[in-house]
This record gives structure tokens, sequence and C-alpha cells, in this order.
């Protein structure tokens, strides 16, 4: 693996986990855990032993599930001003939050069209761009390892990662139109090109009627309602009622350019629901089945009413101000999902808002049937994922640069500048071979933190099992 110098953030942020003996570090990662998930463990322990379960699996379940310990690590004083490629404006940038090698998907975006990209932005908030990256390459040692490729391998694919984004974030800065840019189904091929074409074979009807029944309604009606299932719970008519009035409060947060017809929003069911994802545990989610375009029951929309978590990077970086931190940019962290998925997608789901429930922030957003994640199950061959990386990379690149001052989120940009130009200044900075540092960085960092995740995994195992977490 390339050598750096110790000064260098990627050495510097392994070095100081090293420096703290087994047991200390098993009480930080404990900690850590506790202070970022105590409130959901009260919630629902159920649902959290079996998110520590899932998480307990292995190094790579371990994590994602672990975001807040790896943001701990990165922002930690003995590393604090180390990261050479993070100035003022390079710190302060949308980052998907929670990236690794599974967070990518498919999605339709509000001109029709199928993109795959980056997803899930539950974790977005504004920190260095860097952490997005770095993150990204522990995850690919991570798999890498998993999937039994030798070191050099790991290298080649988190170096052609680091090559595609800067690459394409050059691309942006000389003129490509980075709202304008996508992997779509006529520009890929590959893992990529395969979710395309799942996503592009999906009926809304399927998941429609996995979802819903038609049953009798009031009077002599017949229409479609929720089905009755173990993931599906009831309202009585005060939560019922409360969530009908987060509903009309959500429809003022939809941009007046993608607001649809009155009668596209008519709520016909709305449930409780359990099961989504073990990313909700401890979550309070409904789902609510609308009209659609027409009252044909075939276009029926679903949609879902997810309780805003506290985004990882936030509890390093700070409050949720202004740069100036003169006023708040988000009222909650329901607004905020939404508010950093519109800039984070140049052209977001036309049903993604926001509202809140006894003060608590709620993010609102179709439940697509074209959405199709990454698969990686056929990534076979170091060549086959060294290729699949140069699409991961250009797609993370995407999502840096178009969430900028020219992105246009209907509520103000969070970054007054052109983040491609930011990046393109500090990697120039680094001199002539400043992509190439850039990516070194990223080797030598994902070589290194992966290895403390794999100690942290034993750590968390053993502390899970012996009852460090109260509660569960």
């Amino acid at each position: 693996m390339i050598d750096l110098e110790p000064e260098n953030a990627p050495h510097a942020v392994v070095e100081a986990v090293r420096r703290r003996d087994p047991e200390q570090r098993r009480e930080h990662v404990v900690a850590v855990l506790l202070d970022a998930f105590a409130p959901l463990i009260e919630a629902d322990p159920a649902a959290f032993r079996r998110r520590f379960r899932r998480m307990a699996a292995s190094p790579w379940t371990f994590y994602r599930g672990s975001a807040c310990l790896f943001y701990a690590d990165v922002a930690a004083e003995e590393v604090a001003g180390t990261d050479r490629w993070a100035d003022e404006r390079t710190s302060r940038v949308w980052i998907q939050g929670d990236l690794h090698a599974e967070n990518y998907g498919t999605y339709m975006d509000d001109q029709g069209q199928l993109v795959f990209d980056v997803n899930d932005f539950d974790e977005a908030y504004l920190a260095p761009f860097t952490w997005d990256v770095w993150r990204m390459a522990a995850s690919l040692a991570l798999l890498g390892v998993a999937k039994a490729f030798a070191d050099a391998d790991i290298e080649r694919m988190v170096t052609a990662y680091c090559r595609a984004y800067t690459e394409q974030v050059r691309a942006f800065a000389t003129g490509d139109d980075d709202s304008a840019f996508a992997l779509r189904l006529d520009n890929t091929d590959g893992p990529v090109h395969d979710a395309l074409e799942r996503a592009r074979a999906a009926r809304r009807i399927d998941l429609l009627d996995a979802e819903t029944e038609i049953a009798d309604g009031p009077g002599a009606t017949i229409d479609r309602r929720f089905r009755d299932t173990p993931h599906h719970r009831r309202l009585d008519g005060a939560e019922r009622a409360a969530v009908q009035d987060a509903f009309d409060r959500y429809l003022r947060t939809i941009p007046d350019a993608k607001r649809g017809e009155r009668i596209e929003y008519v709520v016909k069911d709305v449930v409780g629901r359990s099961g989504i994802g073990i990313g909700s545990a401890g979550l309070r989610t409904y789902s609510l089945l609308l009209e659609g375009r027409t009252q044909a029951m075939e276009n029926d929309v679903v949609l879902s009413m997810k309780q805003g978590v506290v985004a990882a990077p936030s509890r390093v970086v700070g409050r949720l101000t202004a740069p100036s931190g003169s006023a708040e940019l988000f009222s909650d962290h329901g607004h905020r999902t939404a508010v950093s998925q519109r800039a984070l997608q140049a052209h977001a789901d036309p049903w993604l808002g926001h509202t809140s429930i006894d003060g608590v922030g709620y993010v609102v957003s179709e439940v697509s049937p074209y959405t199709a994640d990454l698969d990686w199950d056929d990534v076979d061959e170091p060549d086959q994922a060294v290729a699949l990386l140069r699409d991961l990379g250009r797609a993370t690149a995407k999502v840096h640069c178009v969430a900028d001052a020219a992105s246009d989120t209907g509520e103000g940009s969070a970054v007054p500048f052109q983040v491609e130009e930011a990046v393109v200044a500090v990697l120039d900075a680094a001199g002539d071979d400043g992509d190439a540092r850039f990516a070194a960085d990223a080797v030598a960092f994902a070589a290194g933190y992966a290895e403390v995740v794999r100690d942290d995994f034993r750590l968390f195992v053993d502390a899970f099992r012996n009852g460090a977490f109260p509660g569960l």
C-alpha cells in the first residue's frame, strides 16, 4: 500500500484509534453507539436487538450500521485540522452522509427518466466532501476482503473510484452541466445498466397489489385500502387525525413547480408501518395511500411519512445553522432530509416534502416501484468491480457538485459557491499530481480504517453479548 506523510488525515485517523488500548476502544465504541441510539433503543428495544444482531453478522454489516462511530473518528480532536483537502469551502458541502458500496440505486426523476444515483439521504449533512469519499473507500476495502480480493486489487478499486470522481468534478468545472448529467439506460452497462433495466420492468400495479387490496368502502363503494398485515397498524381516530393534519401541512412544502392536481392528494387510507428496514429501527413511520392522477385504481400512489433521524455527521459538525451562525437553516430533521435530497438529486421525487407531528420532523416521499438497488452479488472479479466503481465515482461527483449555489431546491442554497471549483482548487493546490495524491490518501484510509472496523466489530460483538447496552 502507498505510504503517506504522518500529518495527513487518512494516516492520522487510523493512528489515533490505534493509540487506544482495546478496553478504552471498547468503551468508546459502546459510548458512541449509545449516544447515537439510546432514545431509539428506548422507543423500540426489540427492533434494536434485531438491528444489533444484524450488525453482529460481519464487519461489513457492522460498518453499515455504525456511521456515528466513523464520524467520531474522522472528527476526533487528535486529527482535527489534518485533512489537506478540507478548506473553508470544501469542508461545508452537502454530503450523502452514509456513503458505502450498497447505497446506490435507481429512481424515477421528476421528468419521468430512470436515473442511477446515490440514494438514502437520511444522514445527509453539510460537512467535508472527503468524508463521503473516505467512508466509501473503507467500505470497498471491507467488501473486497469479503470477496477475497487481493490487496492490490482493492487498491485498484479505490483508485478507480477516486480517479473517476476527480475526473468528473473537473469536467463539471470546465463546462459540463452538472444538473443535466445522469447515469441512464442509454449511457451505462454492466451492473448499473442491469439495475436500470430491473427498475424499468417494474409495474406500479405490482407494488399496489403487494401493499393494498380492493375492498368495500363507505356506503356501497369499493376502493383500495392497505392490507391487514403484521407490518401494518390501524390507527385510532386521534392518531389518524394527527397524520391527516401533518399531511395537509406537508402539501405546502412541495415546490410549486412540482405540485400536481388536487385529485392526486386525496388520502384514501393510512396505516402505521414497521419492518421497513433495519435502519428504521425505533423510528415512527406511516404509509399513506393516495388517489393518484385519476380515480382509476391502478394508478394510486403510496407515500411514506417517516420520522427524521439525527444525521450522523451532525453529531460532530455542530448545530443546524447557516454559515454565518445567525439563523437556523432547518426546522427539524425531516426538513433537513427533504432539503438535502432536493439538493443532492438534480431532479428529485416530485412527492418529496416534510412535515411534523408533535414537534417531531418527518420526511415524506413516494414508495416508488421504480427503485432497484445496486447488486454486488454477481460482481465476482476485481476487473468487474473496477469498471463498476468508475460509474459510482462519477455518480458521487454529481451529487456533490449539483448541490451548490447553482441548485434550485426551492429553499435557498446552503452552499453559496460552486463545489466543483472549490474541489478542483484543493486538488490543484496539492501540485500537478493532486488527483493521484487524493486517490492515494483514499487508498491509505481504506486499508487502515478497514482494519480498525474489523477490530471494532469484535469489540462490539463482545460488548453486545455481555450486556453492555442497557435495555437490550
